[in-house]
């Protein structure tokens, strides 16, 4: 899968993202650019943008995108917060469909409340 990572996470999360093609926000010279231009951009190129942005799902209509979001619920965007979600995220992403929001979360912490069409993941 080809996964963009959005720009408020560390480019060391691509290294744990195993049996994924993985581009940043920063490698594609995206930086600064806007939620919804972002998206447009992304989905021309990418099956899902990963974020840890809470609002991302609300800020945007995801039902028209051919893009998927994977929303990491950590802590912090911090490698050392975000690792433990990993094994959670990459199940997710072999699940995850073209204009559904997925939330994966550690165990800390109850992912946030979910739409219809959202589900969250848990790592145990």
């Amino acid at each position: 899968m080809r996964l963009l990572i959005d720009e408020c996470l560390p480019r060391a999360l691509k290294r744990l993202l195993r049996g994924h093609t993985c581009r940043t926000v920063q490698e594609m010279a995206w930086s600064g650019i806007k939620n919804g231009a972002l998206l447009s951009l992304a989905e021309a190129e990418f099956d899902a943008l990963i974020t840890i942005d809470q609002g991302f799902e609300y800020q945007q209509n995801l039902k028209e995108r051919r893009i998927a979001i994977l929303l990491l619920v950590s802590r912090s965007n911090q490698i050392e917060d975000l690792a433990p979600i990993v094994p959670a995220a990459l199940a997710a992403l072999a699940t995850i469909l073209p204009g559904q929001v997925v939330q994966s979360a550690s165990s800390f912490r109850v992912s946030l409340g979910a739409r219809p069409s959202y589900r969250s993941t848990s790592s145990l």
